[in-house]
């Protein structure tokens, strides 16, 4: 277990918000526009956040979405903030924790070297390494490039840019995860870092990584190994029409298709038992259109609540306004309203964590224009963890109950930094991410997601199981779990109960619609929380009704696994003070409405009969090029890049020009004519794209159960201090049990095979001779 010693401390009574995790934190933000939103994840824990800006304030404070000369993205990215002039930083930097800054903003060599405790966060959209340095992004962009944007739309049309900015919202998490790690590094060494973050960087590892853990309906195979093209892949979700609309079906499991069964009362046509195979079902042509005929007469509430019924997990599909106004998020009080100055005030996201029941929402109003006396608050000497290895997390013990890409997430990124990870796995239950198309003991995708980690086949059903279980609680940090309401408590690992047996245990719930409100024991995986939230709704061709687009991508699975973690490393840095653990519980489908911030706000105001204007907001396009289903990305954001395209076109339309140059060519000469442009990756050309290689993004990992090098993330961000992550691969079911046992419990052989024979535990080899 992580040994903690303190190193001295005083009073913090005087802290803002000193039942925060991260009171005392100082962290000076000096970021603009969407990347501002990192500090407001710290200030929401409790850091003290202080932003850096001109006298007359940053740009970003006049842009975006405005009503009333009130930009309504500034609000949603600096909540919880204080401002001070430009000539406060010094004085600030003398005693500040973290710095967050635009890449060139200062001389990094000179700050560390006066402030060698420092973290610095230096954002810029392609890195700091490269000939893509000083290229410019956009969401769009960042979509193009990650590989996003060629899973995005409908065969044979042109590919759908996503909705909203997502790619920059998921990039916002990834470097506040890596900043809090870095931290938690400087901790335990006394030791501050330079953090080289790249918005792409960020975008691809925390949206949708093409080269991550991807849903259960994949069956094992790698985005990489889809074919060219938009592959349709609707029937793996369905969406299917109702008396008011659409509803959402994910019948994954054999258990759900066997309710799905029943529910259209048992027809002869699917009584094969080969149709507990989901390839089987996916293969069918006439299966769709016989369950589309169970709905055409139900409303979307009828159907939902018959699906949870027979075990079918279900959603509808709602617009943003509905999902708003949802019994759901009205009981979860998700929403809350800010006073926007002048007599005018809208509802924001009321923060996406919580900790021991309690939401870590909106720390305090976004901040007026900058003072010139501004001081941190009084903060106790922080406390410092035990320096016991080379990763930031080594000695921390991690039992990980998680399931399919949000466990396999929180997980990972917890291995990678060096903890010990143990699965928890059941034969009788097992993961879903385990189903493959192929018959090897391991699937790509499996292995990608679950590098760093162990395998304990452990039956809790059995009294001597749940004995050995709670035994591993006595020394166990951290505990990960999936699951929809209500599983924990009946498992018996709700946090009263782990608590009573590990007072310093910290336990993770991550679910579709979070531990509390009428949907909290309602099934989700990502496609029903995208449609119960408004996403699906909005991921359309205009004009379209049933052109549904969003069918392949993996959110907000990446990045809600990345909100989890956030929580442990927080609960971690309040327990160095308090010795106590906690609870943190995530609800993914107000990870993804917070990501939406500014336009819930611009909504209600919209609705108030407030004027909302966009005026300047930078408009993005896809254009065909040459070649077969190649496509460019264009962001134009004023007049002077709309001069650029008529001199590099020569008066010609973009389009027409575009049509003549493959999507490479095109891109290299509008990024150097300094307007934004992208070609569309697909998957399979990131590794070999030139940004991807000069960053040192990818690395290759030898499995020894599958025949060819698997391509995986490299590191979380580039760093002169973090240790790149072990390359531990990832268990076949239960291959680590004995090991686990002897090791953690001093287990001998004999009660080993005796667990066994009583099926208490179970063991890879033991499985195969079965």
């Amino acid at each position: 277990m992580m040994e903690e010693q303190g190193v001295g401390g005083r009073d913090m009574a005087n802290a803002k918000d000193d039942h925060r995790p991260l009171a005392g934190v100082r962290l000076i933000d000096c970021a603009v526009g969407p990347m501002a939103a990192i500090a407001r994840h710290f200030a929401e824990l409790g850091a003290d956040v202080i932003r850096v800006e001109p006298q007359e304030g940053a740009v970003d404070r006049r842009a975006g979405s405005t009503c009333q000369a009130v930009s309504l993205d500034f609000v949603a990215a600096n909540l919880g903030k204080r401002a001070a002039v430009m000539d406060r930083l010094d004085a600030l930097l003398a005693d500040a924790d973290i710095l967050i800054a635009p890449r060139d903003a200062f001389d990094v060599q000179s700050l560390r070297l006066g402030h060698p405790a420092l973290i610095i966060l230096c954002v810029s959209d392609f890195g700091d390494t490269g000939r893509f340095r000083d290229w410019i992004g956009s969401d769009a962009l960042f979509h193009a490039l990650s590989g996003e944007l060629s899973r995005s739309g409908i065969p044979g049309r042109t590919p759908l840019l996503p909705p909203g900015q997502l790619a920059m919202a998921c990039a916002v998490v990834q470097a506040a995860f890596v900043t809090l790690v870095a931290y938690w590094e400087a901790l335990r060494t006394g030791e501050g870092d330079h953090l080289d973050f790249s918005v792409l960087d960020g975008a691809a590892q925390a949206l949708d990584p093409g080269y991550g853990i991807g849903g259960s309906a994949a069956g094992g195979v790698l985005a990489s190994k889809l074919p060219r093209g938009r592959p349709d892949v609707r029937f793996m979700y369905p969406i299917l029409a109702c008396k008011d609309g659409f509803v959402r079906l994910c019948v994954l499991a054999p258990r759900q298709w066997q309710g799905m069964f029943e529910w259209m009362g048992r027809p002869e046509e699917f009584a094969d038992p080969s149709f507990n195979k989901m390839q089987v079902r996916f293969q069918s042509k006439t299966l769709l259109p016989a369950m589309a005929q169970l709905f055409v007469n139900k409303t979307r509430s009828e159907a939902v609540r018959e699906g949870q019924r027979h075990g079918v997990p279900a959603a509808a599909v709602l617009t943003l306004e509905e999902a708003l106004e949802s019994e759901q998020l009205v009981a979860r009080k998700f929403l809350r309203t800010v006073d926007l100055g002048g007599g005018l005030s809208a509802p924001f996201p009321d923060g996406v964590l919580e900790l021991d029941g309690e939401r870590m929402g909106i720390a305090g109003p976004a901040p007026a224009l900058p003072a010139s006396d501004i001081a941190w608050w009084p903060r106790a000497e922080p406390l410092r963890p035990d320096h016991c290895g080379d990763h930031p997390f080594a000695g921390l013990r991690v039992l990980d109950f998680g399931v399919i890409v949000v466990g396999a997430e929180t997980g990972r990124l917890l291995g990678d930094q060096g903890a010990d990870v143990i699965k928890i796995e059941s034969s009788a239950f097992p993961d879903g991410s385990r189903q493959s198309r192929s018959t090897g003991p391991i699937s790509p995708t499996f292995a990608t997601g679950h590098r760093n980690r162990r395998s304990l086949g452990l039956d809790l059903r059995h009294p001597r199981g749940k004995e050995l279980l709670y035994k591993l609680i006595r020394d166990t940090d951290v505990v990960l779990s999936n699951f929809k309401g209500g599983t924990l408590q009946g498992l018996g690992l709700d946090y009263e109960t782990l608590k009573a047996i590990n007072p310093g245990v910290i336990v993770v719930d991550s679910s579709a619609f979070g531990p509390t409100g009428p949907w909290s024991r309602h099934m989700g995986y990502g496609p029903l929380v995208r449609a119960s939230s408004g996403l699906t709704d909005q991921w359309r061709y205009p004009g379209e009704p049933d052109s549904f687009s969003d069918a392949l991508t993996v959110y907000p699975d990446h990045v809600a696994g990345r909100i989890g973690a956030i929580g442990v490393i927080a609960l971690l840095i309040r327990r160095l003070k308090t010795r106590k653990g906690g609870q943190v519980s995530v609800s993914q489908s107000e990870v993804m409405l917070s990501h939406m911030a500014a336009r819930i706000a611009a909504t209600a105001l919209t609705h108030a009969g407030h004027a909302i204007s966009n005026a300047g907001e930078p408009q993005s396009s896809v254009y065909a090029c040459a070649g077969d289903d190649e496509w460019c990305v264009v962001t134009i954001r004023d007049a002077a890049d709309e001069e650029a395209i008529a001199r590099v076109t020569g008066g010609q339309t973009l389009g027409a020009w575009m049509e003549r140059l493959g999507p490479r060519d095109a891109m290299e000469t509008l990024q150097a004519a300094g307007v934004p442009a992208a070609a569309m990756l697909r998957v399979s050309e990131l590794p070999t794209f030139d940004y991807y290689a000069e960053r040192g993004f990818f690395r290759k990992s030898i499995h020894p159960r599958i025949s060819e090098p698997l391509t995986m993330e490299a590191s979380p961000v580039k760093s002169e201090r973090l240790p790149a992550p072990p390359d531990r691969p990832a268990p076949v079911f239960a291959e680590h049990s004995f090991e686990v046992l002897k090791e953690r419990l001093g287990l001998g052989q004999d009660e080993f095979e005796e667990l066994l024979a009583a099926g208490a535990i179970e063991e890879f080899a033991t499985l195969q001779t079965a």
